[in-house]
């Protein structure tokens, strides 16, 4: 029988236009996963709506009317929101849990995953190998939509994922937190068996175009590479991500 609470999270992923409309959802609790505003919209309602959206530290992308028309063609009143088919958590909440729990945390962030089927697949492995949670931004990265549902197998409503506005202030709490920072990079010569995973650690995962922000690789403990003794220079995102999840668990099930 499914869990209750999964079953909870699975709003469908729905579009909500106009400005009262998106107004009320925002005030009712639900799950904002893009929010679009047209470019010099006045009055005060759209007021009360900017007011809100200070007041819930909900970001937005000001667009021309024009991208609002693609969207929907129905009378969007220069305002147009998806809503979250997840219920997103802080990883401030989810860490001491883990503590709690007599566990050892070990959390995947990831910086700048934009295609929504590779951030399906990377939580889906991450699920399969035991990771609390996914850390995401709240801009830059995928939208989790049906796409990403599926191609995660359902992993998504399964596994934490934490939506912050600065990953570099979240990792900083990560660190604090006791977790060590393992950057996958190949901006190092080290390689990714080097790294102890078997304490508390967060992987950081970043873009294929863009690969990990400067900020965290400053910051990170480690920095690990794949090796790579082909002609091709790199692995998909997901893959990457599965090889270095299970040299974690690989470390993590050696006898202590």
């Amino acid at each position: 029988m499914e869990n209750p609470s999964l079953r909870n999270k699975k709003e469908s992923n729905q579009m909500v236009f106009g400005i009262r409309a998106v107004i009320e959802a925002i005030k009712s609790g639900k799950e904002i996963e893009g929010l679009y505003l047209q470019r010099g919209l006045t009055g005060g309602v759209f007021l009360e709506l900017k007011s809100l959206l200070k007041e819930k530290e909900l970001t937005f992308q000001l667009v021309p009317v024009e991208k609002l028309n693609r969207i929907t063609t129905k009378n969007h009143q220069g305002v147009v929101a998806f809503i979250s088919p997840i219920i997103y958590e802080k990883i401030e909440n989810v860490i001491p849990g883990i503590y709690e729990r007599g566990e050892t945390p070990f959390i995947l962030i990831l910086d700048g995953i934009t295609d929504v089927r590779n951030l399906g697949a990377i939580a889906r492995t991450a699920e399969c190998a035991g990771v609390h949670a996914l850390v995401v931004p709240a801009k830059g990265s995928a939208q989790i939509n049906p796409d990403a549902i599926k191609t995660s197998a359902g992993a998504l409503y399964k596994i934490p994922v934490c939506r912050h506005d600065s990953l570099l202030k979240t990792a900083k709490f990560l660190q604090e937190s006791g977790l060590q920072l393992v950057a996958c990079t190949e901006k190092t010569n080290d390689n990714l068996y080097q790294p102890d995973y078997t304490g508390p650690v967060a992987v950081i995962m970043g873009s294929e175009e863009d690969g990990i922000s400067n900020d965290l690789i400053r910051i990170a403990d480690n920095l690990a590479k794949i090796p790579m003794y082909g002609e091709i220079e790199s692995l998909n995102v997901s893959v990457s991500a599965g090889v270095i999840l299970y040299e974690a668990v690989r470390q993590r099930m050696l006898p202590k």
